[in-house]
């Protein structure tokens, strides 16, 4: 057997926060769940994306009408991740989303490099949403203003778009959270005054149906449609959002799983509902420029201008600058949050913890966040923008589906991965499977600038944690650990956790544990259950058995191995007693 002492252990944990905490109040039920993750994933996916699709579904050269089919199935290809997230949010209702679910898994290096990721998915996720904001002012030169120098709004764009995300930056410091509240019901009203275009463009156009459903409908055929897939992933980044808050939702293990796979259906039929009409109501040349060079940003407009004329264009366009502008302010305030954790991780400078005296917000962040995305306005065509956001998700989600792999593999060497609502049998591993492999195939199909982005995220958050976060964070063993161990040395993974668990819990250093340590050194390997004490006489962990076979208590059996009778137990008593205590496998 081998041996282990302190010094060969020093530093190492078997993980940060493993018992989840209650403290908030749980008040959201499944329709603010289900609401809250819709006016997270839709805005620009609908009122910027459209007409790039079309133009990606031609091959680059002519638009296709048959886009609802491309976010059909990057749906599906979403799907996976939405279930583990499902998962995953229940196990660790509080934990604040997919970046603690990754570095709980795997560890401080790859929490890193997907929190960078995570950082530039929502940073270029604002980016995109200030593009649109751009795309649609056009519309308000000749309305709000007659008497301006024509074409001043359309040559200072990129000036006012710089203005309002150094606005919407300095709110973020200032922490008015009551903004938040308002993107809710813009996004809804807006998605809902879009929807309303489509039933009366169905109930009042001519359909040209072939443009939307024929083989020339998919340009290049289903090459076309797995790249446009890869396109238009980025819609979906908001579906598990949700997650995020997951401590303040009611019944989680219900209202989180069925929120978010309810909110991927809403979503999807909306996207495709939408861009079916589009294509039918509008051939696809109109949603190009007017020498066809390139896709036009404002297919919203396009499309209200020819079912409904200029009023109802005009308010779409408006409701557009609102629904993109309240977007870029969220999208903010949620990807700043990324260095900011990661920076109390001890993963990333210090001063990015930073919180401001007054305001109580991480204002430097904030500003790190803000200043990249001004960078991503002026040198990124909108194209690689889309492109990139959806990269860097689609790497993410990849990741969210090897958690539960990684974790369900684990449970046994770490009791506190313990799911109320798991991956149904049948799907399970091969939902988890598809996902990470349909995801590289997609990284694959969206060309080199996806996978020099995804790359660019793999190799600077190396850098960053080989350079300053392994000095700075306490290293532990972590599922990811014990998965590869169990799989090439099991005994020796169990074997090494266990003196991890002995001297982590030797509070003094002295070598031995009293009751209360030895009680929290069996609670940290999860061969008792948290909320009792009670080992049962047949060895299987307590949640696992019934009442009746609960008849030996931890004092019992710390009792029984203490065999000098001086109240302690020492390592090799403590082995000795863990394989018998062990849960079954």
């Amino acid at each position: 057997m081998a041996s282990y002492g302190p010094e060969d252990l020093e530093g190492i944990s078997l993980g940060p926060g493993e018992v989840v905490s209650e403290a908030l109040e749980r008040k959201l039920g499944l329709f603010s769940v289900v609401i809250i993750s819709l006016s997270a994933m839709i805005g620009s996916g609908l009122f910027l994306l459209p007409s790039l699709a079309m133009l990606e579904m031609g091959g680059g050269e002519s638009p296709a009408g048959g886009v609802w089919l491309a976010y059909l199935a990057a749906s599906l290809v979403v799907l996976p991740g939405a279930i583990s997230k499902s998962e995953l949010s229940t196990a660790m209702p509080s934990s604040g989303g997919s970046y603690l679910y990754v570095e709980r898994a795997f560890g401080p290096l790859v929490g890193t490099i997907s929190g960078l990721g995570l950082w530039a998915n929502f940073m270029l996720k604002s980016a995109f949403a200030l593009i649109g904001f751009k795309a649609y002012l056009w519309v308000f030169e000749e309305i709000l203003a007659p008497s301006w120098e024509e074409g001043w709004l359309s040559e200072n764009v990129n000036l006012i778009a710089l203005i309002l995300l150094a606005i919407i930056v300095v709110i973020n410091i200032l922490g008015v959270k009551s903004i938040k509240r308002v993107q809710i019901p813009i996004v809804m009203f807006s998605t809902t005054y879009l929807f309303a275009i489509c039933i009366w463009a169905l109930m009042t156009s001519d359909l040209n149906w072939d443009a939307a459903t024929s083989r020339e409908a998919i340009g290049g055929g289903w090459s076309s449609v797995a790249t446009t897939t890869a396109f238009v992933f980025v819609s979906y980044a908001g579906v598990t959002k949700i997650a995020a808050v997951g401590g303040e939702v009611k019944n989680p293990e219900r209202n989180l799983p069925y929120g978010i796979l309810l909110s991927l259906l809403i979503s999807c039929a909306l996207y495709v509902t939408v861009t079916l009409v589009m294509a039918l109501t509008v051939d696809p040349a109109g949603y190009m420029s007017y020498d066809g060079s390139k896709a036009r940003e404002d297919p919203v407009y396009v499309f209200a201008d020819a079912v409904g004329g200029k009023t109802v264009a005009n308010i779409a366009a408006f409701l557009a600058v609102l629904t993109m502008a309240s977007m870029s302010l969220a999208g903010i305030l949620a990807s700043s949050r990324f260095p900011f954790a990661m920076s109390k991780d001890r993963l990333m400078p210090e001063f990015l913890e930073g919180i401001h005296e007054k305001y109580n917000t991480p204002h430097w962040a904030i500003i790190a966040t803000g200043l990249s995305i001004a960078a991503a306005l002026t040198l990124l065509d909108v194209k690689d923008v889309a492109k990139l956001a959806s990269g860097f998700k689609i790497m993410i989600f990849m990741v969210i589906n090897g958690c539960v792999i990684v974790l369900r593999t684990s449970s046994s060497s770490h009791g506190w991965y313990r799911p109320e609502w798991k991956t149904p049998w049948p799907l399970y591993p091969g939902i988890q499977l598809f996902g990470i492999f349909g995801g590289a195939g997609l990284l694959f199909l969206m060309g080199s600038k996806a996978v020099i982005g995804a790359t660019a995220s793999i190799v600077l958050g190396s850098i960053i944690y080989l350079g300053y976060g392994r000095s700075h964070s306490e290293p532990r063993i972590t599922p990811w650990d014990s998965a590869v161990k169990k799989i090439l040395d099991p005994r020796g993974a169990e074997t090494r956790r266990r003196y991890a668990a002995f001297y982590e819990s030797d509070l003094e250093g002295k070598g031995s544990l009293d009751l209360g340590e030895f009680v929290s050194a069996v609670l940290l390997l999860g061969y008792i259950d948290k909320g009792g004490a009670n080992i049962p006489d047949d060895s299987i962990v307590v949640s696992r058995t019934k009442s009746s076979q609960r008849d030996q208590t931890v004092r019992d059996i710390f009792r029984s191995g203490d065999e000098n009778e001086d109240g302690l137990i020492d390592i090799e008593e403590f082995l000795k007693m863990a394989d018998e205590i062990e849960p079954q496998r």
